[in-house]
């Protein structure tokens, strides 16, 4: 894009659909793509960037009002469903580790296939689990949130991060939502094993709840990150969690519950949340 000149850069968020079918009908050539976690269009002539960013500030203030035939939308919504996987490669692999994690339990796989993933090594002696010292094997730190031990398990956990992942990951980009996964998965994971002790324990969900508590929390220092999930969705959440350490959940026959782990990820993705979105909203005004 050696020919072409930077006009803005928006949120990723941001359907900007609208404002391209506008610079169409003003013959200004420009391209949209995304480049970490923002959307950024270039104009062909660097005279043109002002326009744009006149346009956009106009369309946003409610100055111009831009409405889309059925034909200019539909070409936009088929090419927005066929990408939204490459855009958050992190995410996408999470949930496939965590469908092999989850066919170990589910094929029966040796235990010592699945000592690997667990946060203390497990080995069966007279009809009984017995768990060791984790010692220097600190992979164990992050594997548990690997392993699933039902389908409900693995897809609920799978629909919530494909959501609140997703969302983060945009935002962020690709490292900075690993290394968010990686500090989550470890402080819910230490959680559990702090507050339960040694025992099998594992799922995304403490990594679910703190991609909820960062998703709620950023925005709020960072309103460009539109990714705070509704207030239903809130309620649905935190309703959950609350059941389950009330033991609501056992009682209707869903099992034992991490809730350490549950508890340790929402906080830590909050706290997450805000220094990310006081550190990027002081970048922005820097």
């Amino acid at each position: 894009m050696a020919d072409f000149y930077p006009a803005l850069n928006v949120a990723v968020e941001e359907d900007l659909l609208p404002l391209s079918a506008l610079l169409h009908q003003r013959g200004v050539m420009h391209r949209i793509f995304e480049e970490g976690g923002q959307q950024v269009v270039m104009v062909a002539r660097a005279d043109q960037a002002a326009q744009v960013q006149e346009l956009y500030r106009a369309w946003r203030a409610g100055e111009v009002r831009i409405e889309l035939s059925r034909r200019e939308q539909a070409p936009a919504a088929v090419a927005t469903g066929a990408i939204q996987w490459r855009q958050v490669p992190v995410t996408l692999a999470l949930i496939v580790l965590s469908f092999c994690g989850f066919l170990l339990v589910y094929l029966h796989a040796p235990l010592g296939w699945l000592s690997y993933l667990t946060f203390s090594p497990i080995r069966e002696a007279g009809g009984q689990l017995v768990f060791g010292s984790m010692s220097d094997q600190y992979w164990r730190l992050v594997t548990p949130v690997f392993i699933h031990f039902g389908w409900l398990h693995i897809v609920f956990n799978s629909l919530w991060l494909w959501d609140l992942g997703g969302r983060v990951e945009r935002v962020l980009g690709h490292f900075n939502m690993f290394m968010l996964f990686l500090v989550i998965a470890i402080v819910s994971n230490v959680s559990q094993f702090g507050f339960g002790g040694a025992g099998l324990f594992g799922g995304m969900s403490g990594v679910v709840y703190g991609m909820l508590g960062f998703s709620w929390v950023a925005p709020l220092l960072q309103p460009q990150w539109s990714i705070q999930p509704s207030r239903s969705i809130m309620i649905l959440m935190v309703g959950w969690l609350v059941a389950c350490m009330l033991g609501v959940v056992e009682v209707l026959g869903f099992g034992a519950i991490a809730n350490a782990a549950h508890v340790g990820g929402l906080l830590c993705g909050a706290v997450l949340g805000a220094v990310f979105g006081l550190f990027s909203k002081y970048n922005h005004t820097a």
